[in-house]
């Protein structure tokens, strides 16, 4: 199994931590407690390293479809206002990552990035309303040549770290990856009011290979 890069250091950090404690366990506790907290150790690592996993998929495209840009669940769907970037109406689709999905995020359309911009916030829990405008989050406008597509990585109340690795007018390939959140969070997918959705409120996606969303 593939490791992302994200997750190097704390898996590095986290076997560390393990080694140090059943070193004190075998040094101090008697031998039951060393087995049941040796399988407490063994489950947090395996938990980690299952986190940070890259799975291996089929690389798919198709200009007229909007993907998935993260393993989850479709939580929102509906009409929203934004004035970020250009100014109107949207229709939102949003995908909440729990703990136990890949957090690797891909591009859900092809073009130019016109626009990004990170945002400092707070961390209340991913799924709420509020979160998509006072969490902390990064935006970013992809034109396709045709639309502007808007997407917004948002931290939710675990997910303390927002990678991205977006520049400014450089391409946006779909599928291709464009960032990872750290331990659960959400993706809000701004598209042009009268795209045709392709989900419904609960459907689980999987990143870079369900499309959620055909432009017109």
């Amino acid at each position: 199994m593939k490791i992302n890069k994200e997750g190097l250091n704390i898996i590095l950090l986290s076997v560390c931590l393990a080694v140090a404690i059943w070193v004190a366990v075998v040094l101090f506790l008697q031998t039951w407690l060393f087995i049941a907290i040796s399988i407490v150790i063994l489950a947090f690592l395996v938990c980690i390293i299952s986190f940070f996993r890259e799975p291996k998929r089929p690389y798919v495209t198709d200009e007229s479809l909007v993907y998935a840009p993260a393993d989850g669940k479709i939580v929102v769907i509906e009409e929203v206002e934004d004035k970020e970037y250009i100014e109107g109406r949207y229709l939102q689709i949003s995908v909440f990552m729990s703990i136990t999905n890949v957090h690797i995020n891909w591009y859900p359309v092809s073009g130019t990035i016109e626009y990004f911009k990170y945002h400092p916030g707070r961390f209340i829990v991913a799924w709420h309303p509020k979160s998509s405008e006072e969490n902390e989050r990064t935006t970013t406008v992809v034109n396709t040549g045709k639309y502007h597509v808007l997407f917004r990585q948002i931290a939710g109340l675990i997910a303390r770290r927002i990678v991205s690795y977006v520049k400014v007018g450089g391409p946006a390939v779909q599928n291709e990856k464009f960032g990872f959140i750290k331990f659960g969070s959400r993706i809000d997918v701004l598209l042009p009011p009268d795209t045709e959705i392709l989900v419904s409120i609960g459907d689980k996606v999987t990143g870079s290979q369900t499309p959620i969303a055909r432009l017109k």
